[in-house]
């Protein structure tokens, strides 16, 4: 049990970095994907 309470410890902060990343990652994805969507309503514009 100890082991495992030590794994969790140390592996704990990088698993807490990771998925704040993919996080952020994400919303910004989210914004990509909108703008390529409203693109050819865009194109025309022009």
């Amino acid at each position: 049990m100890q082991e495992i309470m030590t794994l969790i410890s140390e592996v704990g902060f990088p698993i807490a970095i990771t998925i704040y990343l993919l996080y952020r990652i994400e919303v910004k994805l989210d914004a990509v994907i909108e703008s390529i969507q409203t693109l050819p309503e865009r194109m025309k514009h022009i």
